[in-house]
């Protein structure tokens, strides 16, 4: 069945067929390599992402079975996964670029992604221009002879600006370029940017995919089967490959996906309209708020808002530190996308490298903290926020 909705579509994620048989869950073929009875299938499998299964480095079973499952989902003809979201990122940047190329990016993005960008100016001398994430025109007026892609993030880390996908990647289909989108944030549930004209999206399959804060991996998607092969080609060399016990755990935490991002998106709603009227905070950074920028783009965009979120202390640095540190339920630490609520601090951990005038651009200030929002029960959460914000009226 195509026409399968993807609630149904996360469920039954593809299963090797066996003599007569198909197992419910899909085996995790722990091997680095294949043996082969036939010289001339050994050397195809060689040659293409699709071929026979030879080596762990070029794919594996477990992986392809995440792959294409992660395709399914968002659309795709096909996938290519890395052993992390900067992996899969770094495959598709670095396999479609060439020094002295031009990239588009929007202003607003992932602190490892902007590193990253920066990063190859430095080395590669790829130039790079960045506009507001919707804004059609800008990216029309940036175009050059070697401009080569548009990079974009569906809800951006962390101050969840909504990019305007059908004008950017209309702009970028007019002049040629690539479309890259990063849909880490609203995950195939809320946003399939495939269906908005982009190229290719890339995934932090360690957020919502696998949910359960035990995984390391990404992956990217892809409309064109040209594309992906470009891209598992430099993927292969660079050795970026995901194992298949992460690849299996995954294809898990993928089986639950909708109904954790109901949650994740009901638990944010509490929390950001509730701290939306606390006098201890200054801003709600969620585009599920009509205050928000991109409120009305989103609405239009996505069934919900997502589970991600930022707020403004009027107490700034300080008050911040005084809020995170007093929390007794929410965790302060890294990444999202898990069943339990974490809190960070953007300037002094995901978005660090950045430079004070480049994340006052991004409207990460001082005493900006960003909570990624679990499944736990929203009222116990609302609690340990509220005990934490007394805290940040006193030293």
């Amino acid at each position: 069945m195509s026409d399968l909705h993807p609630d149904t579509r996360a469920v039954h994620v593809p299963r090797p067929s066996l003599d007569g048989s198909t197992p419910i869950a899909t085996p995790i073929y722990q091997t680095s390599g294949f043996a082969f009875d036939d010289p001339a299938v050994f050397a195809d499998g060689m040659t293409r992402p699709d071929g026979a299964f030879v080596y762990g480095r070029l794919t594996n079973p477990t992986v392809r079975a995440l792959e294409d499952a992660v395709a399914g989902l968002e659309g795709g003809v096909s996938a290519v996964a890395a052993g992390s979201g900067m992996g899969a990122i770094n495959c598709v940047l670095l396999g479609l670029l060439t020094p002295g190329d031009h990239l588009i990016a929007q202003r607003a993005l992932y602190g490892g992604t902007a590193s990253m960008i920066a990063d190859l100016a430095h080395r590669f001398g790829v130039e790079v221009t960045y506009v507001d994430q919707d804004d059609p025109a800008a990216v029309r007026a940036a175009v050059r002879p070697r401009t080569r892609l548009l990079y974009l993030e569906t809800i951006a880390n962390p101050m969840t600006q909504v990019a305007d996908l059908p004008g950017m990647c209309a702009a970028a289909r007019e002049a040629g370029l690539v479309s890259v989108v990063d849909n880490t944030f609203a995950s195939p549930v809320l946003c399939r940017p495939l269906e908005h004209g982009a190229d290719i999206v890339v995934h932090s399959v360690t957020k919502y995919l696998s949910g359960h804060s035990d995984v390391l991996g990404g992956v990217a998607v892809f409309a064109d089967e040209a594309l992906r092969r470009r891209v598992w080609s430099f993927a292969i060399e660079l050795g970026a490959t995901l194992d298949p016990f992460a690849a299996w755990l995954t294809l898990r935490g993928v089986q639950t996906l909708p109904l954790r991002m109901a949650r994740h998106c009901e638990n944010t709603r509490v929390l950001a309209t509730r701290l939306d009227e606390h006098p201890a905070v200054t801003a709600v950074h969620w585009p599920g708020l009509p205050s928000h920028p991109s409120h009305a783009l989103a609405a239009k965009l996505l069934p919900d808002f997502g589970g991600v979120f930022s707020f403004d202390l009027a107490g700034g640095r300080a008050a911040g530190e005084r809020f995170m540190a007093a929390l007794e339920l929410a965790l302060l630490a890294p990444s999202l996308g898990g069943v339990e609520t974490l809190v960070l601090h953007p300037a002094t951990t995901s978005h660090r490298a950045q430079t004070p005038e480049e994340l006052a651009r991004s409207g990460i200030g001082e005493g900006t903290v960003r909570v990624a929002v679990g499944i736990e029960h929203a009222e116990d959460l609302w609690a340990d926020f509220t005990q934490a914000l007394r805290r940040t009226e006193t030293p």
